[in-house]
């Protein structure tokens, strides 16, 4: 388990270099749901979403290395780049072919190399190990590694500083870094507060191993949520016993429900991806109510604007 001292340590190592994320109400959900409902608007980070976070802290944390590697969805291997590019290291970051086009331009044009391998996160994974035995690079996995988590739970420490009130924290799970770490933060200094999981029906790789028992392999599927596709490692040593043993609900939605929470968080002037939307869509559906006030992580904006366009006109 990952810790509030790791936590707070995190956040005195990335102060300076990740943004303060602001908090807004949203007047719309906080009709729908019956409780003060606040965006955590994450996706204002500098690289676009919440992973900067971690990628800062493990980063501040190597030593003398060839350079680094990951496999990625594409949020993460952007903040990485990032990262690597600020401390003046070569970076490569694997991804498969599912990746959308302008999450790939956007690794690249932060000088990282964007190697597409396969058909699913497993299989670019298989590269960055290997880039990692053969040639000397520190493998910076997406979420279970104990410094990513820490970094990501620093957004839980701003979150009960910003809304000590806070009854409940709904959190996008892909691989469970976001939530572990959230959660670690968050009930270490408010054992009281729920946290709740979200996540898409195609594919949610965290959802079946926690019905499985254990991490098993799930078909990754094309979804909006696009960046909480892939597996969770059937390895994984931290980020699913931390998931199971911290979070108190999971909502799984439809691409509809999905869809919906885009369109709304449009309307409030919020430009996201599927992933950051799956909040305010469990809100939207009647599958999310509360307790409140409810914290809703908006995790990221980095959605294809031509994907985003043909939400918008479906409505």
């Amino acid at each position: 388990m990952v810790g509030l001292e790791a936590i707070r340590d995190a956040a005195r190592r990335i102060e300076g270099q990740v943004l303060r994320t602001p908090v807004a109400r949203s007047e719309g959900l906080t009709q729908a749901a019956g409780v003060p409902v606040l965006l955590k608007l994450e996706h204002q980070q500098t690289t676009g979403a919440f992973k900067l976070r971690g990628a800062t802290n493990a980063v501040a944390r190597l030593g003398d290395v060839a350079g680094v590697t990951t496999a990625s969805t594409g949020n993460h291997g952007r903040a990485l780049a990032h990262a690597a590019r600020a401390r003046g290291m070569r970076a490569v970051i694997c991804m498969s072919s599912l990746v959308p086009d302008n999450k790939v331009r956007a690794i690249r044009d932060l000088g990282a190399e964007a190697r597409i391998i396969g058909g699913s996160q497993d299989e670019a994974f298989l590269e960055a190990q290997r880039l990692e035995a053969d040639e000397g690079f520190a493998l910076i996995p997406p979420f279970d590694h104990p410094d990513v988590i820490a970094g990501q739970g620093t957004l839980g420490l701003e979150i009960i500083e910003q809304i000590p009130e806070a009854a409940a924290i709904a959190v996008p799970l892909s691989g469970g870094g976001l939530l572990a770490g959230v959660a670690a933060a968050a009930k270490a200094m408010r054992p009281d507060i729920r946290i709740i999981g979200i996540s898409m029906e195609r594919g949610a790789a965290m959802a079946a191993s926690l019905a499985a028992g254990q991490p098993v392999e799930v078909r990754e599927l094309p979804t909006l949520a696009d960046s909480l596709g892939g597996g969770i490692g059937l390895q994984n040593r931290l980020t699913f016993p931390m998931v199971r043993d911290l979070m108190d609900d999971l909502i799984l939605l439809t691409e509809d429900e999905i869809a919906a929470g885009i369109r709304h968080l449009a309307l409030e002037g919020h430009v996201v991806e599927g992933a950051a939307a799956v909040g305010a869509g469990a809100v939207l559906a009647g599958r999310l109510r509360g307790p409140g006030p409810l914290v809703l992580i908006v995790s990221g904006a980095n959605i294809d604007p031509a994907t985003h366009a043909d939400i918008l006109r479906a409505a």
